[in-house]
């Protein structure tokens, strides 16, 4: 088991890097490429539907720090439930949709807070792949910024501490919640494809607004090295913040 101190303190306690596989044995195999590197990984469905419980427990295992990305959006009630049994994984952070309303937020949040280890909850605003013209596609006239601050105004009120969003609002989001956790997907390093996503920044950039988190998956995954990718990535934050 890695042991925390085996991690380098900043940045690679800021990346997040996305474990986007089918199966647990390719997700595992990167883990151990990127070895001490990395503190974060997150499991998403795709992995999550494959692996289950046993993804979050061979990471938990091996001393690693796990955001499990679900994005709940049910009932309240369902919602509440799922957070307790999340809870037993050991997972550090967790998703649930925004627009899942200020009830169903607040049962989350209130069923995190009667429990003895919880972890973190993230609301998740407006996904990185949409942008202006998908919203109005499901009725959402305002602009992809407004309203992510509307719905971080909405978690902030109903005891959510953390937020995911694109690099394009984190600025205007720290100025107006400086005590939001921020994890930004969306991260592209100068020169990678942007893939599906619409509203992306580089590492830097999303630092210096004022991202704690950034959530980095193919520029990484993808890499002929991904040990070398992620270094390079980790080197520009130390740069941006030196000089921030």
């Amino acid at each position: 088991m890695l042991s925390v101190s085996s991690f380098r303190e900043k940045p690679a306690a800021q990346v997040i890097i996305a474990l986007d596989f089918p199966e647990a044995t390719p997700a595992l195999a990167l883990v151990s490429r990127l070895g001490s590197l990395i503190r974060w990984y997150k499991v998403g469905l795709e992995l999550y539907l494959s692996a289950g419980n046993r993804i979050v427990h061979e990471l938990k295992e091996q001393g690693y720090s796990v955001f499990l990305d679900l994005k709940l959006h049910d009932i309240p009630n369902t919602v509440a439930g799922a957070v307790r049994s999340v809870a037993a994984t050991g997972a550090d952070m967790l998703t649930l949709h925004a627009s899942g309303g200020s009830t169903m937020l607040a049962a989350a949040a209130d069923a995190a807070g009667k429990l003895h280890s919880a972890p973190k909850l993230l609301a998740v605003s407006v996904l990185t792949s949409m942008d202006a013209s998908q919203l109005q596609a499901i009725g959402v006239e305002d602009s992809p910024a407004s309203q992510v601050l509307r719905l971080a105004g909405l978690a902030s009120q109903a005891g959510i501490s953390g937020l995911v969003a694109s690099p394009e609002e984190v600025a205007q989001l720290r100025s107006s919640f400086p005590n939001l956790t921020l994890v930004i997907p969306g991260i592209r390093p100068a020169g990678s494809s942007i893939g599906d996503q619409k509203r992306i920044a580089t590492p830097a950039a999303a630092v210096s607004a004022g991202a704690n988190y950034l959530v980095i998956g193919r520029p990484i995954a993808q890499a002929d090295d991904p040990a070398a990718a992620a270094e390079a990535i980790l080197q520009e934050i130390e740069g941006a913040a030196v000089a921030h």
